[in-house]
């Protein structure tokens, strides 16, 4: 029988805060995550540091500006799962992230510069503003559309219902599957494309739609960012004494939910944990984690009305487990275990998936379903597998070539569980 403590090392703090910001006519206690990351990625967290690099699972608040380097791409998740893609060498400001006096969420963007995506799912009394150039596109419905800003041009194309673009030249129009470009020099005068032109980076932001809409079938949280994640690379169990617990594949003996992370410093915030696994979101902000003997670490859903960022489980731990503690006398980023912004290089035509990895490393959907595989890591200890070629495609305006991830479960043998597993502590500071 499990004396039942709840840890919260900085989540009271967090609450305290969000709870102290306005909530009449305008708050500003929206956060929203930066859900996928590749290349070089910067953040500015409007903190006075300037630009940091970034890694997947950090919170994005009102001022926080991103920023893509010639490699780089980035995808940020809203709380109802409508998504904003980021290309090379694009910047975005989150000029507003706010709640209504009906508790309505009111979103705007600036695009700087470069070339974004966004697929908006336009639930009920939502607002979705993106600024371009000297344009201004207000959503109140579902859309999904491409923009590119340049020095003398701005382009906007629709993949999903019309849009209304204001502007020095009024209001513009854009159907489905249409073009239209801006002329900078002339008054931001539109031109209606003569046929719709397919982006080297169409291809990315549907794979990344798809993904999204497979993995987040019948979701029954008030939530929606980080939902696929949850379904893609875990599953829930109904365990005895605990009730309903969703578990990482891959977790294995030994492993617990904060081996692998990062202590990152927001103003107003503090510090606040920022998860390594690709689907470290929900699990680290709502509900709490537990320890079960012969299950391991679960995650029980539940808190929605709760936002909290730092360390919190429920229940005695495993023998030896000691939790990350943040940092204090600093405000510089903290590495734990192997989290924190990653070096980018060439993907390895093979991954060893070990048991104990819990998921890190493994792109989403690139392996498909990952149920099957996690019962051969249980069986065998690690299994190698191809890997699907990953998204491709130059960084240059007017480039083409693709290659397109798909999804592979080919097995190529078996190999060492130690070749792929985690060092705690290792690859930054330890936390502990």
């Amino acid at each position: 029988m499990h004396k039942a403590r709840i840890y919260t090392m900085v989540g009271a703090a967090l609450a305290c805060v969000l709870g102290a910001l306005p909530a009449t006519a305008e708050s500003q206690a929206r956060i929203v995550r930066l859900s996928d990351v590749h290349g070089t990625v910067q953040i500015d967290k409007n903190s006075g540091l300037g630009f940091e690099n970034a890694f997947a699972n950090l919170p994005v608040v009102q001022g926080t500006q991103l920023r893509t380097r010639e490699n780089g791409r980035a995808e940020i998740e809203f709380e109802d799962g409508s998504t904003l893609r980021v290309t090379p060498n694009t910047t975005v400001r989150f000029s507003r992230l706010g709640l209504s006096d009906t508790g309505n969420r009111i979103s705007a963007v600036e695009l700087v510069e470069g070339r974004a995506y966004v697929n908006w799912l336009g639930k009920s009394g939502d607002e979705f503003t993106l600024n371009f150039s000297h344009e201004r596109l207000e959503l109140r419905q579902a859309a999904h559309f491409r923009v590119v800003d340049s020095e003398s041009t701005a382009e906007i194309a629709s993949f999903k219902n019309q849009l209304l673009v204001e502007g020095p030249s009024g209001s513009t129009k854009v159907e489905k599957k249409k073009m239209v470009t801006f002329d900078l020099n002339d008054n931001d005068r539109p031109t209606m494309a003569k046929s719709f032109e397919e982006d080297p980076y169409d291809q990315w932001d549907k794979q990344s739609v798809d993904y999204h809409d497979q993995y987040s079938k019948n979701n029954s949280t008030p939530y929606g960012y980080g939902y696929s994640d949850l379904n893609y690379y875990g599953a829930y169990s109904n365990v005895a004494g605990y009730g309903t617990l969703w578990q990482p594949y891959f977790a294995g003996a030994g492993w617990n939910p904060f081996m692998d992370g990062a202590w990152s410093w927001y103003p107003g915030l503090g510090f606040t944990w920022a998860s390594a696994y690709p689907w470290g979101w929900m699990p680290y902000y709502y509900g709490n984690w537990t320890y079960v003997p012969n299950f391991g670490w679960g995650w029980q859903p539940g808190g929605w009305n709760n936002w909290r960022g730092g360390i919190h489980y429920v229940g005695a731990a495993e023998a030896g487990f000691h939790p990350p503690v943040a940092p204090t006398g600093t405000v510089s980023t903290l590495v734990v275990g192997r989290g924190g912004a990653v070096t980018a290089k060439t993907p390895a035509m093979t991954t060893v998936v070990a048991r104990g990895s819990a998921g890190l490393g493994l792109a989403r959907g690139s392996l498909g379903n990952l149920h099957d595989l996690n019962k051969q890591v249980a069986k065998t200890g690690s299994v190698q597998v191809h890997n699907a070629p990953a998204f491709a495609a130059s960084s240059r305006a007017g480039a083409s070539g693709l290659a397109v991830a798909g999804h592979s479960t080919t097995m190529a043998g078996h190999a060492s569980a130690g070749s792929a597993g985690h060092a705690s502590g290792g690859g930054g500071h330890s936390g502990h």
